[in-house]
């Protein structure tokens, strides 16, 4: 069972996520910005994740695709603020809703058995927000975070 807790205000464009995990902040800052390590625990389970471009720094730019059996689903955003082991601020877009970019920023912060993961997204708008739940958001996270602890784990 997954310890992450989604928050998702009604009438709100915002989305909270924050999970616990067992590592030091410098350990899932690591694997959260390893292209090859994301690419093991970005998305839900049952997509293959290929990411073609990761540069994790001020003015990078990122693009990653999810694929099943049905198709393909891009991502991709621009990293405006990072800080190594405590912050990464970046937009966040899907391609198949051009111009529905978010803002998110997620904070490491250590605590007495690990790190936390807190995410915050604000999305355009609240229908924004709403489409992305609609169309499976929570799983996604909760498959990542599940899958992101695991990979830690093995480091």
């Amino acid at each position: 069972m997954s310890g992450t807790t989604i928050n998702t205000p009604a009438g709100t464009p915002f989305v909270e996520v924050t999970r616990d995990f067992e590592a030091t902040p410098a350990q899932l800052f690591r694997v959260m910005t390893d292209r090859d390590l994301v690419a093991q625990w970005l998305g839900p389970r049952d997509l293959e994740a290929t990411v073609e471009e990761y540069d994790v720094r001020a003015g990078g730019k990122y693009r990653y695709v999810h694929r099943d059996a049905t198709g393909e689903y891009a991502f991709r955003g621009v990293f405006h603020a990072v800080e190594q082991d405590k912050l990464v601020i970046q937009t966040f877009e899907w391609e198949g809703a051009p111009g529905e970019v978010c803002l998110e920023k997620m904070t490491l912060e250590p605590t007495e058995k690990g790190v936390r993961l807190h995410q915050q997204s604000v999305f355009p708008s609240v229908e924004a927000r709403d489409q992305s739940i609609e169309y499976g958001m929570e799983n996604g996270i909760h498959d990542s975070m599940d899958r992101l602890a695991e990979l830690l784990a093995k480091s």
